[in-house]
């Protein structure tokens, strides 16, 4: 089985959408979600791969992703605007290595979320397989060049 196939069986256990561009794999999970009167805002946990057999290394980067729409009464604690609005925010992780659960990231997300997600086990569980099929791995400060 090719480096690329367990990699993408890591993502498919998390459970995972996962898809393929140009050699480039990409997955996401639905790490937590908020339901009010006609609004919902969601919070996705993204993160790319590539396999360079040639130079035998798979290239990782990861980041939390917020989005949200609906309809908002435009009040002092919402993050949404009067009437219908959509909002959508991100927070990457790329700037450089994180462990632990997301949980320890709730400040930047208002505290609005309850979730128990580690993505540190899950960059340290590619970064395992990788290792053991021989190829070297890299974390990458941003998606570009992948």
């Amino acid at each position: 089985m090719s480096v690329a196939d367990e990699l993408k069986n890591i993502a498919s256990r998390i459970p995972a959408k996962i898809s393929e561009k140009k050699g480039i794999y990409e997955f996401e999970v639905l790490v937590a979600e908020r339901k009010a009167f006609l609004s919902k805002q969601k919070l996705v946990y993204l993160a790319k791969f590539r396999v360079d057999e040639a130079n035998k290394e798979v290239r990782f980067t990861e980041m939390l992703k917020e989005s949200g729409a609906g309809v908002s009464s435009g009040g002092i604690d919402s993050d949404m605007s009067p009437g219908f609005g959509f909002k959508k925010e991100s927070y990457n992780t790329m700037a450089g290595s994180r462990t632990g659960g997301i949980e320890e990231q709730s400040n930047l997300f208002g505290k609005k979320y309850q979730y128990n997600f580690d993505f540190g086990a899950i960059r340290k569980e590619f970064e395992s397989k990788s290792k053991q099929q021989g190829y070297k791995f890299s974390y990458k400060v941003t998606g570009i060049g992948l």
